[in-house]
């Protein structure tokens, strides 16, 4: 079964039911504003993220359209995650997803935009290739209770697997089974790199151990490979300062952390409504 079919099969099946959690949905205190280089185009661009209003979840505006953070809207797209309405794309959306779904930042206004004001599409700042940077911005400015357009407060809903999930496309897979918490598990496996190699992680995704081992795992790319994406007009804006790159002759002392990257990569995903569903 393909992803999209997947997702489609899932919402409109008994698979998941929505229980209520005895906490109040969340947003942020204050704005967040910043400003920086993206990995893809190698343009800059600066994010405004805004309180929202309960019930309305995170969502984005680009060029005065508004794009919901929600697997409906997702393209596929190499080496990112790519929100796409009306012709108006958002590329590289994980890392700040990732970070304000671990954060609980359960309603936001993303505004975005780039230097070119005839774009169709714009891409999130990659900053140093980790979640890290959004992260220290959320804790930063905090957050607070969030109240829909009357005034009122509203409970969190989260969704529950009531039967196992299984997806797979090639040499990859996802298995989701019925948990009361959220557990992600991530597996990688790069036979000829020994830098990576095979290697597992597990992890309560937003936990404590987010911040000390997932937020800050960046993202990472086999130095082989770098002439073919680059021919492919990607990473414009790679360098060693936003990832890691292994080469295949070679040992990293960060092998015991790239898997770590998975979790935000898989956490970002944009979600069917605003839950953490794990999609690689």
């Amino acid at each position: 079964m393909c992803l999209s079919a997947a997702f489609s099969s899932l919402k409109s099946s008994n698979l998941i039911s929505w229980k209520k959690t005895g906490r109040l949905q969340q947003t942020l205190a204050g704005c967040i504003e910043l400003t920086g280089k993206t990995l893809h185009s190698g343009k800059v661009s600066t994010v405004k993220i805004w309180p929202g209003f309960a019930g309305e979840g995170r969502h984005f505006e680009f060029r005065s359209k508004l794009i919901p953070a929600s697997i409906d809207f997702a393209q596929e797209s190499p080496l990112c995650t790519t929100l796409c309405k009306d012709g108006y794309k958002i590329r590289t959306v994980e890392h700040l997803l990732s970070a304000l779904e671990a954060k609980g930042v359960d309603n936001c206004k993303i505004q975005i935009e780039g230097l070119d004001s005839e774009e169709s599409e714009v891409e999130v700042p990659i900053f140093d290739g980790s979640a890290s940077t959004w992260v220290e911005a959320i804790e930063q400015v905090g957050r607070k209770e969030s109240l829909d357009r009357c005034g009122n407060n509203a409970e969190k809903l989260a969704p529950y697997m009531n039967e196992p999930l299984h997806v797979s496309r090639n040499d990859s897979f996802i298995v989701a089974f019925p948990s009361p918490k959220v557990r992600i598990t991530c597996g990688i496996d790069f036979p000829k790199v020994p830098a990576i190699g095979c290697q597992w992680f597990s992890s309560a995704a937003f936990h404590d151990s987010y911040e000390k081992q997932i937020a800050c795992s960046r993202t990472f790319c086999i130095y082989e490979e770098v002439e073919h994406m680059c021919s492919a007009g990607l990473i414009k804006g790679g360098s060693l300062d936003n990832a890691i790159v292994c080469r295949c002759d070679a040992n990293s002392k960060f092998k015991s952390r790239l898997a770590y990257h998975l979790i935000p990569v898989c956490s970002g995903k944009p979600n069917p409504k605003w839950w953490p569903c794990i999609k690689c």
